[in-house]
């Protein structure tokens, strides 16, 4: 079943729950969806275009609950918080920071990568290898504890 299809059905559930949190975040993501088929560039979303649809709204949110919370208004940082929640149900399982450590630990030994210099090369395969499944923040910190240590 496609994401498209999936947000549709999820969408009538929130509406017959009444559920407003679910009901903007759904329709942020079909917004998003409808504008990046629209915008010419491909026919087609692939799979790997979701996703990173998915992991762009989501990232959205949680930058900005964590201006609000830094700001003071907490109030304002849970709606934010819980519509990424939402959002998160529709990405594929996030790995853990020790599954990724070891997947770029995998990537650093086959290519003999070492120092920081050669941190955008390891970037770029384990951005390509874990694609979807791990943040690229998470990424990017272990790399950098990895190539210093």
């Amino acid at each position: 079943m496609s994401l498209q299809t999936n947000i549709t059905t999820a969408l009538k559930e929130a509406m017959k729950a009444k559920d407003q949190v679910a009901l903007e975040s759904l329709r942020a993501i079909k917004s998003e969806l409808l504008l990046a088929q629209t915008s010419g560039s491909s026919a087609e979303l692939t799979e790997a275009d979701e996703i990173k649809l998915l992991q762009k709204l989501v990232k959205q949110r949680k930058d900005a609950a964590s201006i609000f919370v830094e700001q003071g208004r907490n109030d304002l940082a849970e709606p934010e918080l819980a519509q990424a929640a939402v959002i998160e149900q529709f990405l594929p399982a996030q790995l853990s920071e020790a599954e990724v450590e070891a997947a770029i630990k995998e990537i650093i030994a086959e290519g003999n990568f070492a120092g920081m210099q050669s941190m955008g090369q390891v970037m770029g395969l384990a951005n390509t290898k874990l694609a979807g499944s791990a943040d690229g923040k998470t990424i990017s910190t272990i790399v950098k504890k990895l190539l210093t240590a």
